[in-house]
């Protein structure tokens, strides 16, 4: 199982964090620091799997990682987990982000995070690898774009029905509007032009 999925940048600033197990807000950030010291340290040219460090369980997890340019990511996995399956599937994650990003870059990070925590949530949920196909994530991303330009269509509904208002050509206001069995006077009002 997935316990934690964690992307900072070369300096140690958390870009993104995942957990899924409960840790405190100061466990957490303890987490994160001891992770980029256990990874930051280690040489390019040794393998990008290390036992996990105390906080997040010891010997009985595992930090497996990559560093992309200024940021690492990594996961905190417990010992049932494929160590090269979980990097392929950081592969996939990174490409997925690339691909939805054009170029993804670490200011997307910071400021699509709500984008990047949706694509995250279409691989891994409840710490547990829901999709592994980048066409397919892409897609289902790309449905939740689609989604979302179209109920910002619908938040600027009212702006549109009061232009539409201004915009008619009554010949004058009317006085009274008489719906069924309810008459109502209106009052003098001023012009919508």
């Amino acid at each position: 199982m997935i316990k934690a999925i964690l992307i900072f940048n070369n300096h140690g600033k958390p870009r993104l964090s995942k957990f899924y197990q409960r840790y405190s807000e100061d466990t957490q950030q303890q987490i994160i620091r001891e992770t980029f010291h256990l990874v930051s340290k280690r040489d390019e040219n040794v393998c990008n799997f290390l036992e996990g460090g105390l906080l997040i369980g010891g010997s009985d997890n595992k930090l497996i990682y990559r560093h992309y340019a200024t940021l690492y990511f990594v996961f905190c996995v417990d010992s049932s987990e494929s160590e090269l399956g979980i990097l392929d599937l950081i592969q996939v994650f990174v490409e997925t982000l690339d691909k939805c990003f054009e170029n993804v870059c670490e200011l997307d990070l910071i400021f699509h995070v709500d984008k990047v925590h949706n694509i995250l949530s279409e691989m891994v949920m409840g710490g547990m690898v829901l999709e592994t196909n980048m066409n397919e994530i892409v897609t289902q991303i790309d449905a939740q774009n689609k989604l979302e330009k179209s109920e910002a269509g619908l938040a600027g509904a009212p702006a549109r029905a009061v232009s539409a208002v201004k915009n008619m050509n009554l010949p004058e206001i009317p006085r009274n509007i008489n719906i069924g069995d309810i008459s109502i006077k209106v009052p003098n009002l001023p012009s919508f032009k």
